[in-house]
């Protein structure tokens, strides 16, 4: 599911080895070497191909296949494996339609399927595809006049408010980018739109990125972006069993009354036939914030002039999720789990999306029971997970852990995930205890292309980045982290988007998202028919050399985490990082404020009416309630005590953490083993209980896309100034619940 390569926060240096505590250093580097021998590029290739070779959509008759050969794999391979099988709400479509009923170039109907490209041999399997379409839309069959509204997102609506247009009983057409997908029909059902399209506009993946596919690898005119329109900001997982596991004989809640699923029909489209639909469309010219790369002038529509006939009817059954789990058992810590995932199933052939990923796991897994079979046995149990049914909305990886919720609880250390990857450079999001970890194992793994290490790659990227004309804030402060070599650099924080979510957001498990990015390109083909092997093979990963370096990484912070003697952890680092987001949330307070204040001053002097074009008709934005200042002492005495507690806590593990007896370990490794569920509150986050981590969550109005303290930020953003207060104070109990953690766990290893 997640989207594309993406070049965010890349990982950190060789120098910083020496500063590694004593758990990380006994990684077993012979061990190492003989794991990275056992990674061979070529059969992972063969792999992805085999894979990749039919459709694999939740359902599918090539998906079942793939999960049975990944079983037989395993168990060749000497884990101890089976699969385990979660019956899901999926819709599969029956129907669908799309055409142009009134307006200029009408009739017109649109495609909906992807021609097969020239020498895209994959691409011409067209007998089991589905046609373009999204799931968890509302089926029906409507015709009502259509209306453009940029991207869809809320800034856009308040947009066409000023100028004078409404969606209400009408048909949307928004174009993917700046927000997740479902946000745009859940926002335009909330508006008043009866239907929603959403196209891929060639600015964004098309001929203005890059020569199309099979030329280049952006996005053809008749490539379609399908994926989920669930309501995933409310909850992962199957609609229908809200919080727990999607057994056959589970209680359902009917799907007329399922929060997730949206009401109105939805359809992807291809920009070469959003091009006729836009076309047709009169009203007011869109703004320049509007304007897309097709070769016409963007109007907003909002008359009669262009209609359109949308329907969707879709079969609503349970569907099989097939998800294989395979287990090696720890020989002295068997009740302690290093939990490793990759979803397995996609919306065509899925090669780089997820295959690229999961085939590296593979790898990995490979070489792990190679070693066990040569005689290494790790100290705790690897459970490794291959999800399906992940693309709908992360069904597979959801439903299981929310059956094993309990024992996940009791023993999980660690879930480190991966999803999509491609050439480039190494990026990893999660846990920041988990930060100086990463930049250890990221200087111990070579770049396929330059030969050093991962890590100083991504230092040299960040570093080139930061001086580019236009850099982001953002870039330049991660290049100064990247100039100095005695610093980590931060990892990303965790939305969603991928199967890392209910571990980390609901059972408050440590988490990682691991992969490469930034090169090759995979965006243009992005839930596509031409996600294929093909196209993979010469535009995203030609020779796989990016598989073999996760397996590396991946398989590095497995076997690190399995065998070390105490906690891989370091918690300054997570400490600092609260205290950045504090800052910036109290930057955001004031900016609110200030925000408020200007808005009332436009407002009252006539501002905006003298400011807008008078030959084109607007009205003024609304008022924005006033901004109370907001008491952040709650927050300040909580972090100051977090603070002094991972201080406290990495000093006397760093100095006596190498003496501490077999009973100090076992009493050590009981205390931490829960300290990232102290971060959850039982009420969850306003709107969505089910997001309990006071410190990441997907955004309510990004999707994907991580809110950090995320009970205040969203609550100053959408100025909800009472939940605001009320989660400084919820979110102050978990930094000092957290803190308290740390306290207990310091006093095991000073003898208590």
């Amino acid at each position: 599911m997640k989207i594309g390569p993406r070049l965010a926060t890349l990982l950190a240096a060789s120098a910083l080895v020496a500063l590694a505590p004593a758990a990380a250093q006994s990684a077993d580097a012979a061990l190492e070497a003989r794991f990275d021998g056992l990674i061979d590029n070529a059969e992972m290739g063969g792999w992805l191909k085999t894979m990749s070779a039919e459709p694999i959509h939740v359902g599918s008759a090539h998906n079942k296949k793939n999960a049975e050969m990944t079983l037989a794999q395993f168990k060749a391979w000497g884990w101890d494996a089976r699969i385990e099988t979660a019956w899901v709400l999926y819709p599969t479509p029956k129907e669908v339609l799309l055409e142009l009923t009134a307006g200029a170039g009408a009739p017109f109907k649109a495609t909906l399927t992807e021609a097969p490209i020239p020498g895209d041999e994959s691409s011409s399997r067209t007998k089991d595809q589905l046609p373009a379409y999204v799931a968890f839309q509302g089926d029906g069959d409507v015709t009502a006049p259509l209306v453009y509204v940029n991207y869809g997102m809320p800034a856009d609506y308040e947009a066409l408010q000023r100028l004078g247009v409404s969606v209400k009983g009408k048909i949307v057409i928004a174009r993917y980018g700046q927000g997740w997908r479902g946000l745009k029909p859940k926002l335009a059902q909330e508006h008043g739109a009866v239907g929603a399209i959403i196209y891929s506009d060639p600015r964004d993946d098309g001929y203005s990125a890059d020569d199309v596919y099979p030329k280049g690898a952006a996005r053809p005119a008749n490539g379609v972006q399908r994926g989920s329109v669930a309501d995933m900001t409310l909850f992962p997982g199957d609609p229908t069993t809200p919080g727990y596991g999607s057994t056959k004989d589970a209680k359902r809640v009917p799907r007329e009354q399922a929060e997730t699923i949206l009401k109105i029909p939805t359809l992807p489209l291809s920009y070469g036939d959003a091009q006729m639909l836009l076309k047709a469309l009169d009203g007011p010219v869109a703004p320049p914030s509007f304007r897309g790369g097709l070769p016409l002038t963007y109007h907003v529509g909002g008359g009669e002039t262009a209609k359109v006939r949308l329907k969707v009817a879709s079969d609503w059954s349970l569907k099989p999720a097939y998800n294989v789990i395979a287990t090696l058992k720890g020989r002295q810590r068997p009740d302690e789990w290093i939990v490793r995932g990759n979803h397995r199933d996609g919306w065509v052939f899925g090669a780089t999306d997820p295959l690229s990923g999961h085939v590296a796991m593979m790898g990995e897994a490979k070489a792990l029971g190679a070693l066990a079979k040569a005689g290494w046995k790790p100290k705790r149990t690897i459970v490794y997970a291959s999800w399906d049914a992940e693309e709908p909305m992360l069904l597979g990886s959801t439903e299981w852990a929310e059956t094993h919720a309990a024992e996940l609880k009791r023993k999980a250390l660690v879930y480190i995930n991966s999803d999509s990857n491609s050439r480039g450079f190494l990026d990893v999001g999660g846990s920041h205890s988990l930060q100086h970890f990463v930049n250890q194992v990221a200087a111990d793994v070579k770049d396929p292309q330059t030969g050093v290490s991962v890590g100083e790659r991504a230092r040299a990227g960040l570093a080139v980045q930061g001086e580019a004309p236009g850099a982001t804030p953002r870039a330049v402060a991660l290049a100064k982290i990247a100039a100095d070599p005695a610093r980590d650099l931060p990892l990303d924080p965790l939305g969603s988007g991928s199967d890392y979510s209910t571990f980390l957001q609901n059972l408050g498990i440590a988490s990682l998202n691991v992969g490469f990015g930034g090169e090759g390109d995979s965006g243009g083909v992005y839930h596509s028919a031409y996600d294929t092997y093909e196209h993979h093979s010469r535009f995203v990963d030609p020779g796989h050399a990016y598989a073999g370096a996760l397996a590396k990484v991946a398989g590095r912070m497995v076997l690190r985490m399995a065998d070390a003697e105490t906690t891989v952890q370091r918690y300054g680092d997570f400490a600092g990082t609260v205290a950045g987001y504090l800052d910036e949330v109290k930057r955001l307070a004031d900016t609110t404020r200030d925000q408020a204040a200007a808005r009332s001053r436009l407002l009252a002097s006539g501002a905006y009416k003298l400011a807008d074009d008078p030959t084109i008709p607007r009205g003024d934005p609304a008022t924005l309630p006033a901004s109370p200042a907001l008491d952040f002492t709650p927050m300040d005495a909580a972090l100051a005590r977090l603070k002094a507690s991972a201080a406290t806590f990495d000093g006397a593990l760093a100095a006596k953490g190498s003496g501490l007896s077999a009973a100090q370990k076992t009493k050590l490794g009981a205390a931490l083993l829960p300290l990232e569920q102290r971060l959850l509150r039982e009420q969850g986050l306003p709107f969505r209980p089910y997001y309990k981590n006071m410190i990441y969550a997907p955004g309510r109005f990004t999707g994907y896309g991580a809110k950090t303290l995320p009970g205040i930020r969203e609550a100053i953003e959408e100025r909800r100034f009472e939940d605001a207060t009320r989660y400084i104070g919820l979110t102050a109990e978990a930094l000092s619940d957290y803190a308290a953690g740390l306290e207990a766990a310091t006093a095991v290893i000073n003898g208590g």
